[in-house]
């Protein structure tokens, strides 16, 4: 008996053809990003940001990991981002909690200049979190101390020198970037006033810090990224833990109490091999999250 069905014109076999060229490789994507499980990635911005700058770094995430569910918080956008850091961290940690719950076998964290900071305090305080890689993208972790445009804008009156007389009072403690203003000539000051970097660091009593410290391990790599043409980010080495003794000369990471007295856990990342430091030169500060290279050579390999 001869087959009934119609014989296919050679053109329409080509377009099938090409049709399944192009719908193979994406299935098979598919079904790679279903096999190796990607976990999801959660991005917190920095000051002034808002979700909608980091399309670019979705776009890196997609391409090199097909299928990632990329979660934006979109909290505290623009102006609102200065608000005071303790009130961030409750606002964006209700947000990135479902995400966490729904996430069996783990998140990733980007965080970006102050959002790095933003990261720190929800890891050291939520007690359940299941943040595997820790991703702190050009952030202040030891602090800020700088003649910086963005000081320039938000305190036109005020130099680096003379910040301290509005940043280590109650109302200074109000703005989300006196909450990391650290002046290395006036410690006393910034250990006795700081309520947040200085409770994070345990650079002031903290009835917490064991508790903090033990959730704050955790994670599974902490990744510091930074370089030395941010212009933001000063003393840049603050983006690794390195800062400003009282002379303006750089202590970096390995040389900081903070880390020898393993106050909250750097020194025992370190001691595990999950410390990764990752310096890039020519990266100004406000194009780390839409830099290709820096997402290849800093992000790419700890999103799996």
């Amino acid at each position: 008996m001869k087959d009934s069905l119609p014989a296919l014109s050679s053109r329409r076999v080509r377009r099938i053809s090409g049709a399944a060229g192009l719908f193979y490789p994406l299935l098979g994507a598919c079904l790679w990003a279903a096999a190796v499980g990607y976990k999801p990635v959660i991005i917190v911005h920095g000051l002034f940001d808002s979700s909608g700058d980091f399309k670019d770094l979705q776009r890196f995430i997609n391409e090199s990991h097909p299928g990632t569910n990329v979660s934006v918080i979109d909290l505290f956008d623009r102006s609102a981002s200065l608000q005071p850091m303790w009130k961030q961290v409750e606002g964006f940690k209700e947000a990135i909690q479902p995400i966490m719950q729904n996430a069996e076998d783990g998140v990733h964290f980007i965080c970006y200049s102050q959002g790095g900071l933003i990261c720190r305090g929800i890891l050291s305080t939520l007690n359940d979190h299941n943040v595997q890689s820790f991703i702190s993208l050009s952030s202040p972790q030891a602090g800020q101390y700088g003649d910086t445009d963005y000081l320039r804008y938000l305190f036109p009156q005020f130099v680096k020198s003379n910040l301290f007389h509005l940043c280590y009072t109650s109302v200074g403690q109000r703005i989300s970037i006196c909450n990391y203003w650290n002046d290395p000539h006036h410690r006393d000051l910034y250990v006795n006033s700081s309520d947040y970097l200085g409770l994070l660091n345990s650079e002031r009593s903290n009835p917490n810090s064991t508790e903090w410290k033990k959730n704050f391990l955790k994670i599974k790599k902490l990744v510091l990224v930074g370089g030395p043409d941010d212009g933001v980010i000063t003393p840049w080495q603050s983006s690794q833990f390195g800062f400003f003794d009282d002379n303006e000369t750089i202590v970096e990471m390995q040389h900081q109490d903070m880390y020898l007295r393993d106050v909250f856990g750097l020194k025992t990342l370190g001691a595990r091999g999950d410390l990764i430091i990752c310096s890039v030169p020519g990266v100004e500060h406000v194009y780390w999250h839409s830099n290709e290279t820096v997402f290849h050579l800093c992000m790419e390999k700890w999103l799996v």
